[in-house]
């Protein structure tokens, strides 16, 4: 096969309508399709734990932030750790700037792991990496790639800054009187909400959902839910296929493709599960088109394509 899927980790749309998907397979990284689901283009092999897919709009032209988070299948088929990488590519591929190890500027300390999962770009060009399965910071540069500040981790007096798995991280402009960036604590089902400094803001728990990056489109906010617990006892076996999709419209959970329907009992929502017959079996990341198709990228789903859900 000559284009062989392993994980679809995230998507994006370009301004030409494509979509692009990061994956982490050793023969390639980036594939490029239409929205029917032909291949247009491949390209790169540079990133073993493609993960995180970020796009920027500059001027005219689009410009991607690669995430490899730092897990890659080794030639014995073993997920293998090594430090992560960022980078900012031009849409077929050349590489603008690298955002490497934070122990080179000072900010980790010897030892430290550096396995960035995610990255958000701010109107200002401002650069946001979540280090998801590394240290839990949320690390901001300016758009030069120079270091600004961190926050999240996990010893914070005030547990609002307290990160556990900051898998995503997303810029949320719905209010653009306080813009603001969201995290996903995803081992806390929960996502907090910060000002563009680093201010705690406010936080949204998704009773049962270990959800990846939020997805801001128009007033609503989709997420993949990686995993649910089927014994809702907070715990979940990551090997297990027990995902799907949600969708917020403000802080308030009204859909779940994939899962059951929310319910909330005296204000609070009320564990979430996947539909028995499995219609999605790990929630990554989501796309949505113009005419409000997502497009489902799925995590350990048996090397599939990704989904796509028309609207009706």
């Amino acid at each position: 096969m000559r284009n062989p899927l392993l994980n679809c980790h995230e998507m994006v749309m370009d301004s030409k309508g494509r979509l692009i998907m990061m994956g982490d397979h050793p023969k390639n990284n980036i594939l490029i399709f239409d929205k029917s689901g032909k291949l247009l283009d491949y390209w790169g092999t540079a990133y073993p734990g493609g993960h995180g897919l970020t796009l920027s709009q500059e001027g005219e032209e689009d410009f991607l932030y690669l995430t490899d988070s730092g897990w890659f299948l080794n030639k014995e088929g073993q997920w293998t750790p090594h430090n992560g990488r960022v980078a900012k590519t031009t849409v077929d591929g050349k590489v603008i700037f690298d955002i490497g190890h934070p122990l080179t500027i000072g900010v980790y300390k010897e030892g430290d792991p550096f396995r960035p999962t995610e990255v958000a770009v701010a109107p200002n060009g401002d650069i946001y990496v979540a280090d998801g399965y590394g240290m839990d910071y949320i690390i901001q540069y300016n758009s030069r790639g120079e270091y600004i500040r961190h926050w999240g981790g996990h010893d914070n007096k005030d547990p609002n800054y307290n990160l556990k798995n900051a898998h995503g991280v997303t810029l949320d402009l719905r209010d653009p009187k306080q813009p603001m960036v969201v995290c996903s604590s995803r081992n806390e089902s929960t996502y907090k909400w910060y000002s563009l400094d680093g201010k705690f803001v406010k936080k949204v728990y998704l009773n049962n959902m270990f959800m990846c990056r939020a997805v801001i489109d128009d007033d609503n906010l989709y997420a993949g839910v990686c995993w649910s617990s089927p014994e809702a006892n907070g715990y979940y076996n990551w090997l297990l296929h027990t995902g799907f999709v949600t969708v917020l419209e403000g802080d308030k959970v009204v859909s779940n493709p994939g899962g059951t329907a929310p319910e909330y009992k005296r204000g609070e929502l009320q564990p979430s599960y996947q539909l028995p017959e499995k219609p999605i079996l790990h929630g990554h990341d989501v796309c949505i088109d113009e005419d409000k198709n997502l497009y489902i990228c799925q995590w350990n789903a048996n090397k599939s394509a990704p989904l796509k859900l028309e609207r009706v």
